[in-house]
């Protein structure tokens, strides 16, 4: 009897990354979570970015502040509700609680007179959202599939990330003018309600397509995790592991922040409406760049050349884009740090970083992820955000010479990620000389 011929969707995702045909509706499912999770974020970032132009640096600095606050509490909240909803309602419910705050934002803007204080709740609370409904996706998704399988596949998943990433800010740079910001926070929503199906529907597929029910403990999927709710933050202080990755994001958000409070000043002279389509153009750019590497370069760049060289190799670029930079402190360089920075994270060192949480328990991947996707990189933003108004308002200093600092901060995140990516590689090849 000959062997049947694979299927042109299976082809052509065995062109893309390798994939096995039992993971195809898993993988599937997984691009179009992440997806519609990105796309409902993307319509709204344009809507919080257009606002921060409104307000100097000092008040956007305060707004950070405020974000790292209310990040605590909100991990802190999460990690009870970890210890007493069952795994199988967890996510779904995370999501749900998100997309009913956004209704309640937009029938509190058409209610008030004076919106400014609003305006900067919802810029905080956009903000929260921002790095917890990706975190979650990736702790579902560590979860979900096995070291092996993640270290082929979630550079292919996260494209999704990078599809609904370049859909959102096109629907809002297109609805922006015509229907408003505010009717924006609506569609944002309900976009949240529709990844509830897929949730469920990946959970059944772990078990049915993926037979990883074993992973960490998986016998319990659908029970309590329960224990201490703020184990997460005892977990990550003990872990030299997860003090590592928490030092890898703490880096990056060191020159996200730069880079953002640049542009932000920039964009000063344009009205809101204007804003919010430029900041959607922009994120069109990127993520148009990003889905093509994700899509057919991370899982090959990760499965043949190493996890140390995946989260080393965009650093690299960085550090020689800032010393340009420092040369030529002129806004055309800025624009394309930004393009590459963002891009290079989005495309190959958060799929890279996100490899390394399938390494750890299930209690880590729910309670101490979340502390360090969400409590360090925001309390990142907040220290990073004080220190970019101290050297330019401060001591004034000008691009050129941020730009070497950066620099400096480059090199040391690239080796941090070659250190994360050597123990990584140690679980997952023991008997390798290359990674002792």
């Amino acid at each position: 009897m000959s062997e049947q011929k694979p299927s042109l969707l299976q082809r052509g995702l065995d062109f893309a990354c390798d994939i096995h045909p039992r993971e195809v509706r898993a993988t599937l499912g997984s691009f179009s979570l992440v997806l519609i999770l990105m796309a409902a974020y993307y319509i709204l970032r344009p809507v919080r970015d257009a606002m921060a132009s409104d307000w100097s640096d000092a008040e956007v600095s305060v707004l950070w502040t405020l974000t790292f606050v209310f990040s605590v509490i909100a991990v802190s909240l999460y990690g009870n509700a970890v210890t007493r909803i069952r795994l199988r309602h967890l996510v779904p419910a995370v999501y749900g609680f998100f997309a009913a705050t956004f209704v309640l934002f937009f029938i509190g803007i058409q209610t008030v007179t004076e919106r400014t204080l609003l305006d900067k709740a919802f810029y905080v609370w956009i903000s929260v959202f921002s790095l917890f409904h990706i975190s979650v996706f990736w702790s579902f998704m560590a979860d979900t599939w096995a070291k092996p399988q993640a270290t082929r596949l979630f550079g292919f998943i996260g494209a999704g990330a990078s599809v609904g990433a370049m859909l959102g800010p096109a629907f809002t740079a297109l609805l922006a003018a015509e229907a408003g910001t505010d009717t924006l926070l609506l569609i944002g929503s309900a976009a949240l309600v529709a990844t509830l199906p897929l949730v469920y529907w990946l959970q059944r597929l772990k078990i049915a397509d993926l037979d990883n029910a074993g992973l960490a403990a998986g016998a319990r999927d659908f029970d309590y995790i329960g224990g201490n709710p703020l184990a997460g933050f005892t977990e990550f202080l003990r872990s030299p592991y997860l003090l590592g990755i928490g030092l890898f994001i703490l880096l990056y958000t060191s020159l996200s922040s730069f880079i953002y409070f640049e542009l932000k000043n920039l964009l000063e002279p344009y009205d809101r409406e204007t804003r919010t389509q430029i900041w959607a153009a922009m994120d069109l750019a990127v993520n148009t760049l990003t889905v093509v590497i994700a899509a057919f370069a991370t899982g090959r760049i990760a499965n043949h050349l190493g996890l140390p060289f995946t989260l080393a190799c965009v650093p690299a670029v960085i550090c020689g884009g800032l010393l340009l930079l420092a040369a030529a402190p002129i806004v055309a360089v800025v624009v394309g740090i930004q393009i590459v920075r963002r891009a290079g994270n989005f495309a190959i060192t958060r799929p890279g970083r996100e490899m390394l949480f399938t390494a750890v328990d299930q209690e880590t991947r729910y309670k101490a992820k979340p502390v360090i996707d969400i409590v360090v990189y925001r309390g990142g933003d907040m220290v990073n955000a004080w220190a970019f108004t101290g050297l330019t308002q401060g001591l004034g200093l000008g691009m050129a010479p941020v730009a070497l600092i950066g620099a400096i901060i480059a090199a040391c995140w690239g080796a941090t990620g070659v250190y994360l990516g050597r123990r990584f590689s140690r679980e997952l090849n023991p008997s390798d000389p290359h990674t002792k």
